[in-house]
């Protein structure tokens, strides 16, 4: 139970208090670290801080794909990482960044719904003097963007886009399509003004210019997924793509590999005079060759199947054989060291 003072007590009390006999550090300490956050009821938040969190991690990997394609297309030292992931209205969001701006409308297929992206104007200008040979020198230009200027931030923002995709591949197999591009904020209303949004700002750094992109999601946009949102199921989903998901992209990289395949009709040795001295015209013998022999099939420089030789229509052809299990080299070299 809590103590009750006298009177006395009470009195005694402030008079300590006013001549300073009494210590009130403990009490002004406490209220030092108190910190209030105004918090409006019209205006619930829609993401939770883990969701916040989850956000900025896949975000934090963005930035860094990001950073790499921009260095590599560039030719320039870039540098992209998140400042902050916060939540507010998109009225909000659109009165906070500069007109004219670059504001690409995207599509988020398969969910419904758009993003914006925007890059601010020294940015967007320092990109634009990169690609047309020039130094990319901080500028403060502030217009609307040409015809021509707009094609090649297409290409810029289409190439962004690629990086977004591969950051959401653990919550979705999200493919982001470029819809138009604005430079009025207030023609890029893809939400009503109230509507929740979260905004990841992007602190971006091109050569020695420095500004911001920002990527606006509408929490309707995100809605179907936001359970996923969650740091436990982000990183289980890392490592279940590390296996499965991974093997697959893999295994596809493979099979697109070209590798060359080359029919041995025989071999011969011949000294470097003979070699020297070969002419057109000239017939060279092949001892260990019969006319009815099989032929060797090397792909990649290993042998693998012997062949026979055939005509389909006017072309040359191979029937594929039997199958060679050629003894790789460095275990040949073995076998032959045990053997000495």
């Amino acid at each position: 139970m809590t103590e009750i003072l006298s009177q006395d007590e009470i009195d005694a009390l402030l008079t300590a208090i006013s001549t300073g006999e009494a210590d009130t550090t403990d009490y002004t300490a406490v209220k030092e670290q108190r910190k209030v956050k105004i918090y409006d009821f019209r205006r619930p938040d829609k993401f939770s801080k883990d969701q916040i969190r989850t956000l900025q991690m896949m975000h934090e990997t963005f930035a860094r794909l990001t950073t790499t394609a921009l260095s590599a297309q560039l030719r320039a030292l870039v540098s992209v990482h998140v400042a902050s992931v916060d939540q507010l209205t998109y009225e909000e969001f659109i009165r906070s960044i500069p007109n004219p701006t670059t504001l690409a409308v995207i599509n988020m297929d398969p969910l419904k719904g758009s993003a914006v992206l925007e890059i601010d104007p020294s940015i967007t200008f320092t990109i634009i003097d990169k690609l047309f040979g020039g130094t990319g020198e901080s500028t403060k230009i502030s217009r609307e963007l040409t015809d021509i200027e707009l094609s090649v931030m297409e290409g810029i923002i289409v190439r962004i886009l690629g990086n977004l995709r591969e950051a959401w591949s653990n919550v979705i197999d999200l493919r982001p399509r470029l819809g138009n591009i604005e430079t009025n904020p207030q023609f890029a209303q893809i939400v009503p003004p109230n509507d929740m949004v979260v905004l990841v700002t992007l602190e971006t750094k091109v050569g020695e210019v420095e500004g911001m992109m920002n990527l606006c999601i509408p929490y309707i946009t995100i809605e179907p997924v936001i359970s996923k949102l969650s740091a436990q199921y982000w990183y289980s989903s890392i490592r279940k793509g590390a296996t499965d998901e991974n093997a697959s992209i893999i295994q596809s990289r493979l099979e697109a590999v070209e590798l060359p395949i080359v029919v041995e009709v025989g071999e011969v040795e011949i000294t470097m005079e003979e070699l020297l001295a070969i002419q057109v015209g000239d017939v060279i013998k092949l001892p260990n060759t019969k006319i009815n022999s099989d032929m060797l099939v090397k792909i990649g420089g290993r042998k693998k199947y012997k062949c026979r030789p055939g005509v389909i229509g006017n072309r040359v052809a191979v029937q594929i054989g039997e199958k060679i299990e050629e003894i790789p080299d460095e275990l040949l070299v073995s076998k032959r060291s045990e053997e000495e």
